[in-house]
């Protein structure tokens, strides 16, 4: 399957051209990992979009890293699939990655945009950045507030631990 045709599945590229699918296209490089296998670990910096092209990625959380114990080691957050982004929000702010990101199916491939370059691309075409960007944030208030959900329902329904 072609960069643009993967890139066509993904919301954050809704209503680009095929033009702008193409520049995009132009500076994306690919990667499979094996089930089991770390994308990113949190904390650490990100310089990086992902998409996936086929297979599942968990999005995991360390509660270690804020002084909870956990018997499994890792939290899953959410597992995304064919046509989903992650890393998005390092993209945006530069900071370290507010989550890891472990493959749940064997080979699974992603498309890798690193950050730099999309950028030029979207001061160079602002009309192609300005799409990207409202996608973007679309996307993230989206998983924003799927996280809050889940918060509710974990304040709601875990059992009191006093």
């Amino acid at each position: 399957m072609s960069f643009i045709n993967i890139l066509k599945q993904a919301d954050i590229f809704y209503e680009l051209t095929n033009t702008q699918l193409e520049l995009v296209a132009s500076i994306c490089t690919e990667k499979r990992f094996q089930a089991g296998e770390i994308v990113f670990e949190e904390n650490t910096p990100g310089t990086e979009l992902y998409i996936i092209a086929d297979g599942e990625v968990e999005i995991v959380v360390n509660p270690a890293l804020i002084g909870k114990e956990s018997a499994s080691g890792m939290y899953t957050i959410a597992t995304l699939r064919r046509g989903q982004s992650f890393g998005e929000v390092s993209l945006v702010d530069e900071g370290v990655r507010s989550a890891g990101a472990r493959c749940a199916k064997p080979d699974t491939h992603l498309l890798v945009i690193p950050r730099d370059k999309l950028m030029l691309l979207c001061d160079t075409y602002p009309q192609l950045g300005y799409r990207l960007m409202r996608n973007l944030a679309a996307d993230l208030a989206m998983k924003i507030r799927h996280t809050d959900l889940q918060v509710r329902e974990q304040l709601t329904w875990a059992p009191n631990r006093e």
